[in-house]
């Protein structure tokens, strides 16, 4: 999300929220409305595809109006198409259009002529190879062709000169001094009416230009970054600034408070603080190849590139207003069997070839998205959000009852014959129609026992409440009577499903499966104790402190995980154990026996967080909140929520080859910056992946669902957090 402010209502709805303190310590965000942007991609019709275009404005009624070698285009049905409505126009040979006024003006190879003021412009240029204009000050025009330029005014050509060398490249009116600026492949040349046009400025492979900062600033961009150079003096007032996302600018444009770079990789904005925001790859727009930037109706941003028309719209809307979005995304499009799931198509982004798809996780994603109800309706009190609460409990109870293993969830169920991930762990359930996946791994039981909790916390009949605290205790039975283990359908461990002394203790210190799997294990014991009171799950605990030394395993510092020669759990970072982390120190804090091992979790909880900071997580840092923390980087997460993309879409995005980044040198945490990147800019991902993946996605084939956002967003204000 990237904050623009283009009129005082919107400026009014960005005043800093009142907020409180404790020894500089801000508690709660007070939720308010931001400027939210989001694209509306018109590609070329089908018709149009091999067309070339080459500009893009809009006029004071909301029109807009792309130019093409085809003629002139609109947006018709969420595609560019002929434009038609004036014919004569359709029949002459458009080179240039321009808006004057707030109306559209347009060069053709005769003329420069508008369809306002009721049709009485209209110049005559009789130009050898018309092919740019702009418009002066009170209807004079300076034309540009391939050899030669005019200056008109009063409908009149009163100058005329040929240029030394190759046509302009752009050219611009700097009302402030009342002069034309020209800009060709290695100079720049100014021109007054009544003077000669002269060379003020020397450069190499010049493209384009625009003033800013209220005309007192003369931007140039290269094919190697951009140079600022004094609009009074025109002499140079920076060096050549290469520190972008892309160094070939091929347009510019202000357009309110920001300065917007089109490139052959995406398009970037300055900001008045400093700060670069990038819009590249399809969640933006159709192709990265941009041609043209114009300010579009209604405080949008219209962006031409290769294949189409791309419209950032800015509009106001506060962090619940974003929930209701991911709500109605999720519920329309990821809810199989009342099992959350993601959304495959076989055309990218084309929501009508999608299906429904299982995966290895399918208890671990509902169970995130059941959490995010859960606190949902525990703050809002709805019927309707706690029929969702029960859909996909109901769902979730399934996984453990569809298969003959007591206590074992299964990892995802399906009609018979339509499972589509990992076909070899399928097995059919003793209803014929229906079949189970097997190989149920920790972070099943991860997911499992951490909603089950909030269930019996959060919702009101006590039927449901008890149906969940049967859960845990089977689950838990199973691993108790099977020694630590997790015992799939042919009667042996599942890959990952380890608790046992043997496994977990044969790990180096340094190995994270030894912390990992003592955090699990220890919180599982402590909420089963909680909530079924049966003595044997606090004995077990206990006996796993006593004799193996789960508490000293939960207690290694999270700073001294690395890598083990030999071991290949620990060739890198494991990001998806952070999540199972996180997941588990809400259990293992929550339902601590004692006020002192509560504190001890607290420290080890509180050493994983500080490590995990850079990422800018907002679930990491709301579960670190849950412990007390006075400083769990509010800031940042309200930062993450505000620029978390709408569109939630794994469109192909790569970033590696940005020159605004700073890289760091090759790291066990695959920590790629310095800075972690806005979530709009990098791949999409679950919360068991790198925030700091700079490239990746799965071309446009896949939509996550909003549980992303909607869990962190709804536990930070169960937590009394966001307000």
């Amino acid at each position: 999300m990237k904050i623009r402010i283009f009129c005082a209502v919107i400026c009014g709805l960005l005043i800093t929220a009142p907020t409180a303190y404790s020894n500089n310590v801000r508690h709660f965000y007070e939720d308010r409305p931001f400027v939210q942007d989001f694209s509306e991609k018109i590609p070329l019709s089908e018709k149009l595809a091999v067309t070339k275009l080459s500009a893009v404005r809009s006029d004071r009624n909301g029109r807009v109006l792309a130019l093409s070698n085809k003629g002139l285009l609109q947006v018709h049905n969420g595609w560019l198409v002929p434009d038609r409505n004036y014919r004569p126009l359709a029949d002459m040979q458009v080179k240039s259009m321009d808006t004057y006024r707030g109306q559209f003006i347009y060069l053709t190879d005769k003329a420069v002529l508008s369809n306002a003021w009721a049709g009485r412009l209209l110049i005559p240029h009789k130009l050898p190879g018309a092919e740019l204009f702009v418009p002066g000050s009170n209807f004079d025009f300076l034309l540009a062709g391939k050899s030669s330029l005019a200056y008109f005014n009063q409908g009149k050509c009163v100058d005329k000169w040929q240029t030394a060398r190759v046509g302009a490249k752009q050219i611009l009116f700097d009302r402030a001094h009342s002069r034309f600026l020209l800009l060709f492949d290695d100079r720049l040349e100014c021109f007054s009416p009544g003077k000669k046009a002269a060379t003020v400025f020397e450069g190499d492979n010049l493209n384009c230009m625009e003033l800013i900062k209220s005309n007192t600033v003369l931007v140039i961009g290269t094919q190697d970054g951009y140079i600022e150079l004094d609009a009074d003096s025109l002499k140079p007032r920076s060096d050549l600034q290469k520190k972008l996302p892309c160094t070939d600018i091929r347009c510019i444009r202000q357009i309110g408070e920001s300065v917007w770079f089109g490139t052959p990789r995406g398009a970037f904005t300055l900001d008045g603080d400093g700060r670069m925001n990038y819009y590249a790859s399809k969640r933006w727009i159709v192709d990265d190849n941009v041609i043209d930037i114009s300010e579009g109706p209604d405080n949008s941003v219209l962006i031409l590139s290769e294949s189409g028309l791309n419209i950032i719209h800015f509009e106001p809307m506060t962090l619940e207003q974003k929930a209701e979005h991911f709500d109605k995304l999720t519920r329309k499009r990821h809810i199989r069997h009342g099992l959350n799931c993601a959304l495959s198509m076989s055309k990218p982004g084309d929501f009508s070839s999608g299906t429904l798809v299982d995966s290895d996780n399918d208890g671990l994603w509902t169970s995130m998205y059941l959490a995010g109800e859960l606190f949902r309706y525990a703050v809002t009190g709805s019927d309707d959000v706690l029929k969702n609460c029960y859909e996909s409990f109901d769902a979730m109870e399934r996984l453990s009852h569809i298969n003959h293993i007591e206590g074992f969830p299964s990892r995802s169920f399906e009609r018979a014959g339509y499972h589509l991930s990992d076909k070899s762990r399928w097995q059919p359930a003793e209803d014929p129609n229906w079949t189970w996946k097997a190989t149920t791994s920790s972070d099943e039981i991860v997911g499992h026992i951490f909603v089950y909790s909030i269930f019996i916390e959060v919702v009101p009949d006590k039927e449901w409440r008890d149906q969940a605290i049967t859960l845990i205790d089977d689950i838990m039975a199973h691993i108790v009577r099977n020694d630590w283990y997790l015992i799939d359908y042919d009667g042996k461990p599942t890959l990952w499903g380890k608790w046992n002394p043997d496994y977990v203790n044969k790990f180096p210190r340094q190995v994270g499966d030894r912390r990992l799997n003592s955090v699990e294990i220890i919180g599982f014991l402590q909420t089963a104790y909680h909530f079924t009171g049966k003595e044997i799950y606090k004995d077990k605990a206990f006996e796993l402190f006593e004799k193996h030394g789960y508490l000293d395993n939960i207690m290694i510092p999270i700073s001294k995980i690395g890598m083990v020669p030999g071991i290949d759990l620990t060739t890198e970072w494991n990001h998806s154990d952070d999540e199972l982390a996180f997941l588990s120190y809400w259990n293992l804090y929550k339902y601590a026996f004692n006020d002192e091992l509560r504190e001890k979790y607290r420290q080890t909880i509180k050493g994983h967080w500080e490590i995990e900071r850079p990422e800018k997580n907002p679930l990491w840092n709301l579960i670190y909140a849950m412990t007390g923390a006075a400083e769990f980087d509010l800031d940042q997460t309200v930062w993450s929520l505000k620029e978390f993309p709408l569109d939630m879409i794994g469109w192909s995005v790569q970033n590696s080859h940005r020159k605004d980044i700073e890289l760091l040198e090759p790291n066990f945490r695959n920590q790629t910056t310095r800075e972690v990147l806005p979530p709009d800019e990098r791949p999409m991902s679950k919360y068991n992946g790198n925030g700091f993946r700079l490239d990746g996605g799965s071309g446009g084939n896949r939509e996550y669902s909003g549980d992303i956002y909607l869990l962190p967003y709804w536990l930070g204000r169960y937590l009394n957090k966001i307000k």
